[in-house]
């Protein structure tokens, strides 16, 4: 194994291109409990949460729709689904599912959407309900007739998008949060090997920064963000203050 390798770090992060699958779907079984399944004679895979109401589908479309999840519907929200195109990046995809699955999460204040895109100069365009990227690649809209989500990586109105993610209407705003944040992050993405290549993407919008790094901190990143995961399900609740003992009643003594 040899001592280095040679990386990239791409920025804009939503022109990465995808990235590899693992960085979701490991952590979602190893560290989240989901159970995985697949049709031996077809390119799936499929996930489902330990309680059975969410399921992670997988297909091999790169011109679609490959991550779709989907949650059945529970006492207080209607069925609601999420879908990314095969080039998302799979961190931004990441930050959705880890959102989903903190055992923490606490929907009560859940912020704006589009909050994280105001802070990060996304600036409206044609209406209040649609933001765009501050490099124009990057249109995100609420449609307010139906309460759906469409986020779309764009190069120019002659090519078809780059990547989609789609929100139905009843999907967790604090899960939407999640995925604008991580798409508004400046840090570049680490790229390497295959994924290095970035097929009918405009150079002169990415800044690619080779550098070599130690191998075996590029063979552990996975391995540190399954532990990171799992301890969240593990760490002990928090500790209850001791009672405090009652004051000695006055008047009483022998």
């Amino acid at each position: 194994m040899p001592e280095t390798v040679d990386v990239e770090f791409v920025t804009p992060r939503h022109l990465a291109v995808g990235g590899d699958p693992a960085w979701v779907t490991v952590p979602l079984h190893r560290a989240c409990g989901w159970s995985y399944g697949h049709d031996p004679l077809m390119p799936r895979v499929f996930l489902s949460s330990p309680d059975q109401k969410a399921l992670l589908r997988l297909e091999p479309d790169p011109d679609g729709q490959w991550w779709t999840l989907t949650h059945a519907p529970e006492p207080d929200r209607p069925a609601w689904y999420a879908s990314f195109g095969a080039r998302t990046p799979v961190e931004i995809i990441a930050a959705f599912t880890d959102a989903l699955t903190d055992p923490a999460a606490d929907s009560s204040n859940a912020r704006d959407p589009l909050e994280p895109l105001l802070r990060a100069g996304w600036s409206p365009a044609y209406n209040h309900h649609r933001f765009a990227s501050p490099d124009g690649t990057v249109r995100v809209d609420l449609h307010e007739t139906t309460g759906t989500w469409w986020v779309g990586t764009i190069l120019d109105d002659t090519r078809p998008p780059v990547w989609q993610a789609r929100f139905g209407e009843h999907t967790p705003t604090r899960l939407i949060t999640a995925f604008t944040s991580a798409l508004a992050d400046t840090s570049p993405l680490l790229r390497q090997g295959k994924a290095l290549s970035l097929p009918a993407h405009d150079t002169k919008l990415i800044t690619r920064t080779q550098r070599e790094l130690p191998a075996a901190q590029v063979a552990v990143a996975l391995e540190d963000r399954v532990r990171a995961l799992a301890a969240r399900h593990t760490a002990p609740p928090p500790s209850a203050p001791a009672p405090r003992r009652p004051p000695a009643s006055p008047g009483h003594t022998r």
